[in-house]
Protein backbone atom coordinates (compact mmCIF):
# COMPACT_ATOMS: atom_id res chain seq x y z
CA UNK A 1 0.00 0.00 0.00
CA UNK A 2 1.25 3.25 -0.83
CA UNK A 3 0.27 7.22 -0.21
CA UNK A 4 0.48 8.86 -3.57
CA UNK A 5 3.62 7.89 -5.04
CA UNK A 6 5.62 7.18 -1.29
CA UNK A 7 6.70 3.52 -1.04
CA UNK A 8 4.92 1.54 2.01
CA UNK A 9 8.54 1.73 4.71
CA UNK A 10 7.74 5.96 4.13
CA UNK A 11 4.19 6.14 5.21
CA UNK A 12 1.52 5.52 7.77
CA UNK A 13 3.12 3.89 11.09
CA UNK A 14 6.61 3.41 8.73
CA UNK A 15 6.99 7.03 7.88
CA UNK A 16 10.15 8.42 9.60
CA UNK A 17 10.29 11.49 11.61
CA UNK A 18 12.09 14.40 11.11
CA UNK A 19 13.87 15.16 14.39
CA UNK A 20 15.11 14.38 17.89
CA UNK A 21 12.63 15.46 20.93
CA UNK A 22 12.89 14.92 24.04
CA UNK A 23 9.52 14.45 26.89
CA UNK A 24 9.88 14.21 30.22
CA UNK A 25 6.43 13.30 33.31
CA UNK A 26 4.66 11.08 30.68
CA UNK A 27 1.46 10.41 30.71
CA UNK A 28 0.60 6.71 32.59
CA UNK A 29 -2.43 5.04 32.47
CA UNK A 30 -2.91 1.90 35.37
CA UNK A 31 0.23 1.30 37.55
CA UNK A 32 3.81 1.02 36.38
CA UNK A 33 5.21 -1.94 38.49
CA UNK A 34 8.05 -0.51 40.88
CA UNK A 35 11.01 -2.80 39.48
CA UNK A 36 10.28 -1.69 36.44
CA UNK A 37 13.44 0.63 36.78
CA UNK A 38 15.94 1.46 34.14
CA UNK A 39 15.71 1.77 30.64
CA UNK A 40 13.67 0.61 27.44
CA UNK A 41 15.58 1.15 23.98
CA UNK A 42 14.32 0.18 20.46
CA UNK A 43 16.48 0.36 17.31
CA UNK A 44 14.63 0.49 14.00
CA UNK A 45 15.08 2.41 10.63
CA UNK A 46 14.58 6.23 10.17
CA UNK A 47 16.11 8.20 7.58
CA UNK A 48 17.02 12.05 7.67
CA UNK A 49 14.44 14.33 6.47
CA UNK A 50 14.31 13.98 2.32
CA UNK A 51 15.93 11.10 2.02
CA UNK A 52 14.65 7.55 0.60
CA UNK A 53 17.12 4.78 0.97
CA UNK A 54 15.39 2.70 -1.17
CA UNK A 55 14.55 -0.22 1.09
CA UNK A 56 13.03 -0.33 4.95
CA UNK A 57 15.83 -2.02 6.21
CA UNK A 58 18.31 0.61 4.83
CA UNK A 59 17.13 3.65 6.72
CA UNK A 60 19.37 5.42 9.26
CA UNK A 61 19.59 4.07 12.93
CA UNK A 62 17.24 5.61 15.36
CA UNK A 63 16.99 4.90 19.03
CA UNK A 64 13.75 5.46 20.72
CA UNK A 65 13.99 5.29 24.91
CA UNK A 66 11.75 5.17 27.53
CA UNK A 67 13.06 5.63 31.12
CA UNK A 68 11.11 4.24 34.02
CA UNK A 69 11.83 4.27 37.61
CA UNK A 70 9.64 4.10 40.82
CA UNK A 71 6.84 3.36 39.24
CA UNK A 72 6.82 6.95 36.83
CA UNK A 73 8.07 7.69 33.03
CA UNK A 74 10.46 10.11 33.82
CA UNK A 75 11.25 11.04 29.82
CA UNK A 76 11.10 9.98 26.40
CA UNK A 77 13.52 10.80 24.11
CA UNK A 78 14.73 9.76 20.54
CA UNK A 79 18.55 10.16 19.13
CA UNK A 80 19.92 9.46 15.51
CA UNK A 81 22.80 6.57 16.05
CA UNK A 82 26.18 8.99 14.33
CA UNK A 83 27.40 6.72 12.09
CA UNK A 84 29.50 7.37 9.62
CA UNK A 85 26.92 6.37 7.04
CA UNK A 86 24.75 9.39 8.49
CA UNK A 87 28.01 11.73 7.99
CA UNK A 88 27.67 10.68 4.06
CA UNK A 89 30.65 8.51 4.16
CA UNK A 90 30.18 5.18 1.94
CA UNK A 91 30.02 1.63 3.02
CA UNK A 92 32.59 0.88 -0.15
CA UNK A 93 35.52 2.50 -0.21
CA UNK A 94 37.21 3.34 -3.43
CA UNK A 95 39.47 0.68 -3.60
CA UNK A 96 36.93 -1.80 -2.55
CA UNK A 97 37.35 -2.48 0.82
CA UNK A 98 34.67 -2.07 3.28
CA UNK A 99 33.97 0.57 5.90
CA UNK A 100 32.38 -0.80 8.51
CA UNK A 101 31.43 2.09 10.58
CA UNK A 102 29.67 3.72 7.39
CA UNK A 103 26.45 1.90 8.36
CA UNK A 104 23.33 2.73 9.98
CA UNK A 105 23.18 0.56 13.24
CA UNK A 106 19.50 0.50 12.93
CA UNK A 107 18.50 -3.06 13.89
CA UNK A 108 19.70 -3.84 17.61
CA UNK A 109 20.49 -2.39 20.69
CA UNK A 110 22.09 -4.71 23.14
CA UNK A 111 24.53 -4.22 26.65
CA UNK A 112 27.51 -6.14 27.38
CA UNK A 113 29.94 -5.67 29.95
CA UNK A 114 28.69 -2.14 30.52
CA UNK A 115 28.27 -0.98 26.81
CA UNK A 116 25.03 -0.20 25.31
CA UNK A 117 25.56 -0.91 21.78
CA UNK A 118 23.54 -0.31 18.82
CA UNK A 119 24.03 -3.11 16.10
CA UNK A 120 23.42 -3.70 11.76
CA UNK A 121 24.58 -7.16 10.59
CA UNK A 122 26.97 -5.26 7.95
CA UNK A 123 29.13 -3.56 10.36
CA UNK A 124 31.27 -2.63 13.60
CA UNK A 125 28.62 -1.94 16.73
CA UNK A 126 28.18 1.68 18.00
CA UNK A 127 28.21 1.99 21.27
CA UNK A 128 26.11 4.64 23.04
CA UNK A 129 25.28 5.80 26.22
CA UNK A 130 22.59 5.52 28.67
CA UNK A 131 21.07 8.65 27.45
CA UNK A 132 21.05 7.74 23.69
CA UNK A 133 24.72 10.06 22.90
CA UNK A 134 26.27 8.45 20.03
CA UNK A 135 29.79 7.28 21.69
CA UNK A 136 31.69 5.92 18.55
CA UNK A 137 31.91 2.27 16.85
CA UNK A 138 33.59 -0.52 18.91
CA UNK A 139 36.13 -3.05 16.84
CA UNK A 140 37.10 -4.71 20.25
CA UNK A 141 40.83 -3.23 20.55
CA UNK A 142 41.27 -4.29 17.16
CA UNK A 143 40.00 -7.89 17.21
CA UNK A 144 36.98 -7.49 15.01
CA UNK A 145 37.66 -7.72 11.33
CA UNK A 146 34.47 -8.93 10.26
CA UNK A 147 30.75 -7.52 10.65
CA UNK A 148 28.48 -8.01 13.92
CA UNK A 149 25.40 -9.68 13.76
CA UNK A 150 22.64 -7.62 15.11
CA UNK A 151 21.80 -11.13 16.92
CA UNK A 152 24.19 -12.42 19.76
CA UNK A 153 23.55 -13.97 22.59
CA UNK A 154 24.29 -14.14 25.84
CA UNK A 155 24.91 -17.38 27.48
CA UNK A 156 23.06 -16.73 31.07
CA UNK A 157 25.70 -19.46 32.84
CA UNK A 158 28.89 -17.76 31.34
CA UNK A 159 28.04 -14.26 30.36
CA UNK A 160 29.86 -15.18 27.55
CA UNK A 161 28.53 -13.01 24.27
CA UNK A 162 28.38 -15.17 21.19
CA UNK A 163 28.33 -13.74 17.67
CA UNK A 164 28.97 -14.03 14.15
CA UNK A 165 29.45 -12.12 11.23
CA UNK A 166 28.74 -12.58 7.66
CA UNK A 167 29.65 -11.21 4.57
CA UNK A 168 29.49 -10.45 0.50
CA UNK A 169 33.42 -11.49 0.36
CA UNK A 170 34.99 -14.26 2.00
CA UNK A 171 35.26 -14.94 4.72
CA UNK A 172 31.46 -15.44 4.27
CA UNK A 173 31.32 -16.54 7.68
CA UNK A 174 33.07 -16.45 11.41
CA UNK A 175 32.02 -17.02 14.60
CA UNK A 176 33.03 -14.79 17.69
CA UNK A 177 33.17 -14.92 21.17
CA UNK A 178 33.30 -11.62 24.19
CA UNK A 179 34.12 -12.94 27.53
CA UNK A 180 31.77 -11.53 30.07
CA UNK A 181 34.29 -8.40 30.45
CA UNK A 182 33.93 -7.91 26.90
CA UNK A 183 37.30 -9.05 25.37
CA UNK A 184 36.89 -10.59 22.40
CA UNK A 185 38.43 -14.16 22.98
CA UNK A 186 37.91 -16.21 20.29
CA UNK A 187 37.34 -16.13 16.35
CA UNK A 188 36.93 -19.05 14.00
CA UNK A 189 35.72 -18.93 10.06
CA UNK A 190 32.76 -21.31 9.31
CA UNK A 191 32.99 -22.71 5.81
CA UNK A 192 29.55 -22.33 3.85
CA UNK A 193 29.19 -22.62 -0.01
CA UNK A 194 28.44 -18.97 -0.94
CA UNK A 195 27.58 -15.46 0.71
CA UNK A 196 24.29 -16.15 2.36
CA UNK A 197 22.21 -14.14 4.05
CA UNK A 198 22.41 -15.00 8.22
CA UNK A 199 20.73 -12.67 10.04
CA UNK A 200 19.83 -14.60 13.40
CA UNK A 201 21.74 -17.71 14.81
CA UNK A 202 21.08 -19.85 18.28
CA UNK A 203 22.68 -21.40 21.52
CA UNK A 204 22.12 -23.96 23.48
CA UNK A 205 24.49 -25.05 26.74
CA UNK A 206 27.09 -26.46 24.56
CA UNK A 207 26.42 -25.76 21.04
CA UNK A 208 26.03 -22.84 18.43
CA UNK A 209 23.60 -23.29 15.43
CA UNK A 210 23.88 -21.77 12.27
CA UNK A 211 21.24 -21.06 9.35
CA UNK A 212 22.55 -21.59 5.60
CA UNK A 213 19.76 -20.40 3.62
CA UNK A 214 19.14 -19.83 0.11
CA UNK A 215 18.82 -16.14 0.17
CA UNK A 216 22.48 -15.09 -0.79
CA UNK A 217 24.19 -11.86 -2.37
CA UNK A 218 23.85 -10.76 -5.90
CA UNK A 219 26.41 -8.18 -7.09
CA UNK A 220 23.90 -6.91 -10.17
CA UNK A 221 21.14 -5.57 -7.35
CA UNK A 222 24.38 -4.01 -5.18
CA UNK A 223 25.37 -2.09 -8.42
CA UNK A 224 21.79 -1.23 -9.36
CA UNK A 225 21.06 0.74 -6.00
CA UNK A 226 17.63 0.86 -4.50
CA UNK A 227 17.41 -2.20 -3.64
CA UNK A 228 18.81 -5.08 -0.58
CA UNK A 229 21.88 -7.21 -2.46
CA UNK A 230 19.96 -10.19 -1.33
CA UNK A 231 17.67 -12.48 -3.19
CA UNK A 232 15.68 -16.03 -2.83
CA UNK A 233 18.27 -18.26 -4.50
CA UNK A 234 16.43 -21.69 -5.38
CA UNK A 235 20.20 -23.71 -6.10
CA UNK A 236 21.71 -22.80 -3.02
CA UNK A 237 19.54 -25.08 -0.67
CA UNK A 238 19.31 -24.61 2.92
CA UNK A 239 21.38 -26.47 6.01
CA UNK A 240 21.71 -26.49 9.68
CA UNK A 241 24.70 -26.67 11.32
CA UNK A 242 25.78 -27.33 14.70
CA UNK A 243 29.39 -26.45 16.41
CA UNK A 244 30.44 -27.61 19.52
CA UNK A 245 31.52 -24.40 21.79
CA UNK A 246 34.24 -25.58 22.73
CA UNK A 247 35.98 -26.85 19.62
CA UNK A 248 34.84 -23.24 17.43
CA UNK A 249 34.89 -23.76 13.20
CA UNK A 250 34.21 -27.30 13.88
CA UNK A 251 30.69 -27.66 12.05
CA UNK A 252 28.17 -30.51 11.33
CA UNK A 253 25.67 -29.59 8.48
CA UNK A 254 21.99 -31.36 7.75
CA UNK A 255 20.52 -30.56 4.93
CA UNK A 256 16.56 -29.33 5.11
CA UNK A 257 13.78 -28.57 3.10
CA UNK A 258 14.34 -24.63 1.39
CA UNK A 259 13.08 -21.85 3.64
CA UNK A 260 14.21 -18.66 5.30
CA UNK A 261 14.39 -17.54 8.98
CA UNK A 262 14.95 -14.14 10.13
CA UNK A 263 14.41 -14.80 13.20
CA UNK A 264 14.92 -17.51 16.44
CA UNK A 265 12.86 -18.56 18.96
CA UNK A 266 14.68 -20.44 21.22
CA UNK A 267 17.19 -23.63 21.07
CA UNK A 268 18.20 -26.28 23.19
CA UNK A 269 19.34 -29.66 24.20
CA UNK A 270 16.65 -32.58 25.53
CA UNK A 271 17.80 -35.53 27.04
CA UNK A 272 18.58 -37.17 24.29
CA UNK A 273 21.06 -35.20 23.05
CA UNK A 274 19.26 -34.12 20.00
CA UNK A 275 19.16 -30.52 19.68
CA UNK A 276 15.67 -28.44 19.07
CA UNK A 277 15.65 -25.32 17.28
CA UNK A 278 12.25 -23.21 17.39
CA UNK A 279 12.44 -20.47 14.42
CA UNK A 280 9.83 -18.09 12.66
CA UNK A 281 10.32 -19.99 9.18
CA UNK A 282 8.73 -18.58 5.86
CA UNK A 283 8.15 -20.82 3.06
CA UNK A 284 9.61 -20.12 0.04
CA UNK A 285 6.29 -18.78 -1.50
CA UNK A 286 6.47 -16.66 1.22
CA UNK A 287 9.34 -15.09 0.65
CA UNK A 288 8.91 -12.78 -2.42
CA UNK A 289 6.26 -11.55 -0.55
CA UNK A 290 7.74 -10.93 2.76
CA UNK A 291 10.43 -9.36 0.47
CA UNK A 292 9.03 -7.40 -1.77
CA UNK A 293 6.24 -5.87 0.91
CA UNK A 294 8.97 -3.89 2.65
CA UNK A 295 10.75 -2.95 -0.49
CA UNK A 296 10.49 -0.22 -3.18
CA UNK A 297 7.87 -1.66 -4.80
CA UNK A 298 5.34 -3.05 -2.68
CA UNK A 299 2.47 -4.06 -5.14
CA UNK A 300 -0.27 -6.30 -3.69
CA UNK A 301 1.34 -6.50 -0.25
CA UNK A 302 -2.14 -5.95 1.52
CA UNK A 303 -3.76 -8.84 -0.61
CA UNK A 304 -0.46 -10.80 -0.81
CA UNK A 305 -0.25 -10.62 3.27
CA UNK A 306 -3.59 -11.99 3.59
CA UNK A 307 -3.30 -14.94 1.64
CA UNK A 308 0.09 -16.02 3.06
CA UNK A 309 0.66 -14.25 6.29
CA UNK A 310 3.93 -13.72 8.05
CA UNK A 311 6.45 -16.22 9.07
CA UNK A 312 5.02 -19.67 11.24
CA UNK A 313 6.68 -20.54 14.16
CA UNK A 314 8.31 -24.14 13.68
CA UNK A 315 10.47 -26.48 15.73
CA UNK A 316 13.58 -28.25 13.93
CA UNK A 317 14.59 -31.36 16.14
CA UNK A 318 18.45 -32.55 14.78
CA UNK A 319 19.60 -36.07 15.74
CA UNK A 320 22.93 -36.27 15.46
CA UNK A 321 22.90 -40.15 16.14
CA UNK A 322 21.08 -40.75 13.30
CA UNK A 323 21.64 -37.73 11.23
CA UNK A 324 18.29 -36.20 10.97
CA UNK A 325 16.53 -33.12 11.46
CA UNK A 326 12.44 -33.54 11.85
CA UNK A 327 10.50 -30.15 11.41
CA UNK A 328 6.68 -29.54 13.21
CA UNK A 329 4.81 -26.73 12.41
CA UNK A 330 4.17 -25.11 16.25
CA UNK A 331 1.23 -22.79 15.38
CA UNK A 332 -0.88 -21.82 12.40
CA UNK A 333 -1.09 -18.04 13.26
CA UNK A 334 1.11 -16.08 11.17
CA UNK A 335 4.29 -14.21 13.40
CA UNK A 336 7.01 -12.34 14.16
CA UNK A 337 10.13 -11.39 16.42
CA UNK A 338 9.52 -14.09 18.67
CA UNK A 339 11.38 -13.71 22.05
CA UNK A 340 11.33 -14.86 25.45
CA UNK A 341 13.15 -14.77 29.13
CA UNK A 342 17.00 -14.40 28.24
CA UNK A 343 17.46 -16.54 31.25
CA UNK A 344 16.43 -19.39 29.41
CA UNK A 345 18.04 -18.63 26.56
CA UNK A 346 19.74 -21.79 25.26
CA UNK A 347 17.80 -24.20 27.59
CA UNK A 348 14.58 -25.63 27.39
CA UNK A 349 11.94 -22.83 27.54
CA UNK A 350 7.87 -23.03 28.57
CA UNK A 351 6.74 -20.07 26.53
CA UNK A 352 7.79 -17.78 23.48
CA UNK A 353 6.01 -14.58 22.89
CA UNK A 354 5.87 -13.22 19.74
CA UNK A 355 3.91 -10.31 17.14
CA UNK A 356 1.32 -10.95 14.58
CA UNK A 357 0.43 -8.19 12.47
CA UNK A 358 -1.73 -9.05 8.95
CA UNK A 359 -2.67 -6.05 8.23
CA UNK A 360 -5.61 -4.05 8.66
CA UNK A 361 -7.41 -5.67 5.59
CA UNK A 362 -6.60 -9.52 6.88
CA UNK A 363 -7.55 -9.13 10.56
CA UNK A 364 -6.07 -8.13 14.22
CA UNK A 365 -2.83 -7.49 15.26
CA UNK A 366 -1.74 -9.11 18.49
CA UNK A 367 1.26 -9.88 20.70
CA UNK A 368 1.06 -13.36 21.41
CA UNK A 369 2.30 -16.15 23.76
CA UNK A 370 3.08 -19.52 22.45
CA UNK A 371 2.89 -22.15 25.67
CA UNK A 372 5.26 -25.24 24.36
CA UNK A 373 4.23 -27.43 27.24
CA UNK A 374 0.39 -27.02 26.04
CA UNK A 375 1.13 -26.68 22.40
CA UNK A 376 -1.42 -23.50 22.75
CA UNK A 377 -0.99 -19.92 21.71
CA UNK A 378 -2.78 -16.68 23.68
CA UNK A 379 -2.95 -13.22 22.15
CA UNK A 380 -3.46 -9.89 23.70
CA UNK A 381 -5.64 -8.16 20.51
CA UNK A 382 -4.73 -4.27 19.41
CA UNK A 383 -7.50 -4.11 16.84
CA UNK A 384 -6.83 -3.37 13.01
CA UNK A 385 -5.73 0.28 13.59
CA UNK A 386 -2.71 -0.59 16.43
CA UNK A 387 0.84 -2.67 15.36
CA UNK A 388 2.41 -3.72 18.28
CA UNK A 389 6.55 -3.70 18.11
CA UNK A 390 8.69 -6.68 19.71
CA UNK A 391 7.54 -7.33 22.81
CA UNK A 392 10.49 -7.74 25.41
CA UNK A 393 10.00 -9.89 28.14
CA UNK A 394 11.73 -8.26 31.82
CA UNK A 395 11.36 -10.09 34.66
CA UNK A 396 10.22 -10.07 37.92
CA UNK A 397 12.64 -10.08 40.73
CA UNK A 398 10.58 -12.33 43.04
CA UNK A 399 12.42 -15.13 44.47
CA UNK A 400 12.02 -18.22 43.11
CA UNK A 401 9.94 -16.57 40.12
CA UNK A 402 8.16 -18.65 37.46
CA UNK A 403 9.43 -18.58 33.79
CA UNK A 404 6.34 -16.40 32.92
CA UNK A 405 6.36 -14.03 36.31
CA UNK A 406 7.45 -10.87 34.47
CA UNK A 407 6.50 -8.50 32.03
CA UNK A 408 6.17 -7.70 28.49
CA UNK A 409 7.07 -4.21 26.84
CA UNK A 410 6.33 -2.98 23.33
CA UNK A 411 5.93 0.01 21.62
CA UNK A 412 2.89 0.30 19.84
CA UNK A 413 1.80 2.61 17.15
CA UNK A 414 -1.35 3.33 15.28
CA UNK A 415 -1.20 2.36 11.34
CA UNK A 416 -1.34 6.09 10.26
CA UNK A 417 1.72 6.72 12.39
CA UNK A 418 0.31 9.95 14.50
CA UNK A 419 0.27 8.15 18.22
CA UNK A 420 2.32 5.69 19.90
CA UNK A 421 2.50 4.25 23.39
CA UNK A 422 5.00 1.81 25.30
CA UNK A 423 2.52 -1.01 26.23
CA UNK A 424 3.00 -2.87 29.78
CA UNK A 425 1.70 -6.36 29.95
CA UNK A 426 1.73 -9.33 32.65
CA UNK A 427 3.44 -11.97 30.64
CA UNK A 428 1.35 -14.48 32.75
CA UNK A 429 -1.57 -13.15 31.28
CA UNK A 430 -1.12 -11.75 27.94
CA UNK A 431 -4.66 -11.41 26.84
CA UNK A 432 -5.53 -10.10 30.19
CA UNK A 433 -6.01 -5.99 30.24
CA UNK A 434 -2.40 -4.18 30.29
CA UNK A 435 -0.83 -3.75 33.53
CA UNK A 436 -0.26 -0.18 32.66
CA UNK A 437 -0.08 2.30 29.37
CA UNK A 438 2.82 5.32 28.77
CA UNK A 439 1.58 7.77 26.20
CA UNK A 440 4.51 8.81 24.01
CA UNK A 441 4.78 12.46 22.37
CA UNK A 442 5.14 11.32 19.22
CA UNK A 443 4.00 8.34 16.94
CA UNK A 444 7.40 6.15 16.93
CA UNK A 445 7.73 4.51 13.47
CA UNK A 446 7.63 0.45 12.71
CA UNK A 447 11.01 -0.86 13.95
CA UNK A 448 13.01 -3.68 14.82
CA UNK A 449 14.76 -4.82 18.20
CA UNK A 450 15.28 -3.09 21.89
CA UNK A 451 16.25 -3.90 25.52
CA UNK A 452 15.43 -3.76 28.92
CA UNK A 453 18.67 -2.05 30.55
CA UNK A 454 18.00 -2.55 34.29
CA UNK A 455 19.39 0.34 36.25
CA UNK A 456 22.91 0.00 38.09
CA UNK A 457 24.35 1.56 41.19
CA UNK A 458 24.14 5.16 40.16
CA UNK A 459 22.17 4.60 37.19
CA UNK A 460 21.86 8.26 36.49
CA UNK A 461 18.77 10.38 35.38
Amino acid sequence: MTTGTAPLYLTGNFAPVPDEIEARDLTVAGTLPPELTGRYFRNGPNPLPGQDPGHWFAGAGMLHGIRLRDGRAEWYRNRWVRTGALEGRRFIRPDGTFDRTAVVANTHVVEHAGKIMALVENGFPYVVDRELATVGPDDFDGRLTTAMTAHPKTDPATGDLHFFGYGALPPYLTYHRLDAAGTLVRSAEIEVPGPTMMHDFAITSHHAVFLDLPMTFRLERAMAGGRMPYAWDEGYGARLGVMPLDRPGEVRWFEIDPCFVFHVGNAHEDAAGRIVLDVARYAPADVPVMWDSIGPNPAGHASAAAATGLARLHRWTIDPAAGTVAETLLAERGCEFPTLDDERLGRPARYLYAVADPGRTAGESAILRYDAEQGSTSAHTLGRDVVAGEAVFVPSAAPGRGEDEGWLLSITTTRDGKASELLVLDASDVQGPPVATVTLPRGVPAGFHGSWIPDVAGGGS
